[in-house]
């Protein structure tokens, strides 16, 4: 804590030497240490704080500044040490500076008036009319946001929520802003009511109002140039860069924007990239990601998107306005010049490709092709399910997590498969068998929601979908019994045996969370019965279901072993398991073979066309792998290999360990 004290006379004969005014020298007060040495042309107002400016700036180049108050005027604002502000261009009013803070070339910097910094402002998301807007806060979670959303027709919910954040803002309300420690602002324009956290790097931004810059340490925020935003939260860790222009927008951790991107009433959650593009009232689940000038999302869901150029949808007919929204489920993607009509809901890791216009839900019938032919929307049910591309995604996912803030804001499950797309394809199987029981097995299209389904592509998916789900339920049976010796079924039994209760019935994927739907419903009951009143409170209980989420996943995994394998829990043995075990072999090599054959395809003659410029054919295979590299040699391929071995090898060791009971 700096101890402060009143300026001495010599100080302002000093002060006033270098040209420095007050409207009242007793106004202003000094760090025990302070020196008037670097401190010109200022000009003081309302009650001012001063620390020391014994330290020197080292800045690109090798160029040195040393601490101090050049040019500048300040009125109602505290000083940090260590710190130098020189040409303010106006003022900087109702601030608190923190220490090593760089600033030089602003226009203005102020507070005016009370201010919650972007806390409490409502996003008009989905749908552009409103109705189903979320009020942006510092700990807004993409899961938060879902239900604020979404559910609707629970309004005491909503009501709670709404007081729970509205205190919240108002909590962080102050007439005085905060500039944080180590914090640069350079060549910028108009900044008022911002909240700037640590280590916060803005430069040549053009104007900032009302928002908060969430920066730390670990995570530092980069406001680059030609920025606008007006009512704003940027989360730790995100650029937001190039001529960027935000209206209402939540951004959240490890983000980045830029090229002129525009958005308005949107929210973009963890390890979004957008650029050149637009947006408007979307609601962008974690990874979601546009890259091209032409490509427009609007009033959709997404999350692990990956959105092709000229990528569009409308959100209204031409009759009572935008009041149409939409729905791409986690990890679909679309084409170029793709066009979706809302209303319209995607299935989880489906392809979009042509435009659609017949309004299909397709959320039951995951990892498909919606294709576009003359017209018409054709389904091609589980065929992503062998491509390498999905799997490619879910490998790099992970890996892209740039959110180097250890307190994290998103639960974020990759899992590819889980309870939640499983459940989606149990309801798919039974959906393709009803359409070929009813239009009979003979018909060469089926029609499902406004989709045409051809006889091939059904038989086929029934086939992938039943594969899936044998992976699934042998990898759940194989990682429950792994690394335990039996000596008798009831032993198995006893293992295979639940440790909660918590997790049958329906999942949902709530914007990257993955959970049981009784988990949602229980915080949703505790936040209308009082039982929840804080933010935090709500954040917690999502890191506990994300914490345990595997313990969760074997209640339902063990409940659908029991019901698609026709087993009882009382009397489930060994050579039941080895049965499940070999089906799931026969599942995991099967499918990888089809992802080995999906990426043979990126090696064939036809993909070599274009290379080998004015050559012969052996020039332009050599031309290809000098670029490609060999396909035996393919990091994927040489994986997908490891992986049939690794698996097959892991099932015989438990069916080695288990056999001896049989």
């Amino acid at each position: 804590m700096t101890d402060y004290r009143q300026l001495t006379d010599q100080e302002i004969r000093l002060l006033q030497e270098h040209s420095c005014t007050a409207d009242d020298w007793a106004n202003i007060e000094v760090a025990q240490d302070f020196k008037p040495d670097f401190v010109f042309y200022t000009r003081f107002s309302g009650k001012v704080r001063l620390g020391v400016f014994d330290y020197e700036f080292t800045l690109a180049g090798g160029m040195k500044k040393h601490a101090g108050l050049y040019h500048v005027t300040l009125h109602n604002v505290s000083v940090g040490n260590y710190c130098c502000i020189e040409n303010v261009k106006n003022y900087i009013a109702n601030y608190q500076i923190g220490d090593y803070t760089f600033i030089e070339n602003v226009d203005i910097l102020l507070v005016d008036g009370r201010s919650r910094f972007g806390n409490g402002v409502e996003v008009a998301v989905l749908n552009e009319t409103g109705g189903r807007e979320v009020m942006m806060h510092d700990r807004l979670s993409a899961h938060q946001a879902y239900i604020m959303a979404l559910y609707r027709h629970r309004p005491v919910l909503i009501e709670k929520m709404r007081g729970i954040i509205e205190r919240y803002a108002e909590e962080n309300a102050s007439e005085i802003g905060t500039i944080g420690s180590h914090v640069t602002i350079v060549d910028s324009g108009y900044i008022k009511n911002v909240k700037i956290g640590d280590y916060c790097k803005i430069e040549g931004t053009g104007r900032l109002k009302n928002g908060s810059l969430n920066s730390n340490q670990k995570a530092p925020i980069h406001i680059g140039y030609g920025v606008v935003c007006d009512d704003f939260i940027i989360s730790s860790g995100s650029d937001v860069e190039d001529g960027t222009m935000l209206t209402r927008c939540f951004v959240g951790q490890a983000c980045h924007l830029g090229h002129n991107y525009s958005a308005s009433d949107s929210l973009f959650f963890s390890n979004c990239q957008e650029e050149n593009g637009e947006a408007c009232a979307i609601f962008a689940g974690p990874f979601t990601v546009t890259h091209h000038k032409s490509t427009l999302l609007i009033a959709g869901m997404f999350s692990f998107m990956n959105a092709g150029s000229g990528s569009n949808q409308s959100n209204h007919m031409y009759k009572l306005g935008p009041i149409h929204q939409g729905a791409l489920e986690r990890g679909a993607k679309t084409t170029s010049d793709s066009y979706i009509l809302w209303p319209a809901k995607v299935g989880a890791f489906s392809l979009v490709m042509g435009r659609h216009v017949n309004h299909s839900d397709t959320s039951n019938l995951p990892f498909s092709y919606l294709i576009e032919q003359q017209n018409t929307t054709y389904l091609v049910p589980g065929v992503n399910l062998r491509s390498v591309g999905t799997i490619r995604d879910a490998q790099k996912w992970p890996k892209r997590d740039k959110r180097k803030d250890t307190n994290r804001l998103d639960q974020i499950n990759y899992n590819l498969l889980s309870p939640y797309t499983i459940q989606k394809m149990m309801k798919g199987i039974r959906i393709l068998k009803d359409l070929r029981r009813v239009s009979g097995e003979t018909s060469e299209t089926y029609s499902y929601q406004s989709a045409k389904i051809k006889n091939s592509s059904l038989g086929n998916g029934i086939k992938l979908y039943e594969t899936a789900i044998h992976k699934f339920l042998g990898n759940s049976i194989i990682k429950r019994l792994e690394e335990i010796p039996f000596q008798s079924d009831e032993k198995i039994r006893a293992r295979l045996t639940p440790d909660t209760e918590i997790g049958s019935g329906e999942w949902v994927d709530i914007s990257g969370l993955i959970a049981p739907k009784s988990e949602i419903e229980r915080l949703m009951d505790d936040i209308e019965q009082g039982v929840l009143v804080d933010v935090e409170q709500i954040h917690e209980r999502f890191v506990e279901m994300h914490r345990h989420y595997y313990t969760y996943e074997w209640t339902w995994a063990y409940d659908k072993i029991l019901s698609f394998y026709h087993l009882q829990p009382e009397t489930i043995t060994a050579k039941d398991v080895i049965g499940i075990v070999k089906q799931w072999q026969e599942a995991v090599v099967g499918l990888d073979k089809m992802l080995y054959a999906d990426a043979k395809k990126e090696f064939s003659l036809s993909a070599m066309t274009g290379f080998g410029a004015d050559g012969t054919r052996e020039e332009k295979e050599q031309d290809f792998e000098q670029v490609r590299g060999v396909f035996e040699s393919n990091p994927f391929v040489t994986a997908v290999l490891q992986h049939i071995e690794v698996k097959t090898a892991l099932g015989n060791e438990l069916i080695e360990r288990i056999s001896p009971l049989v």
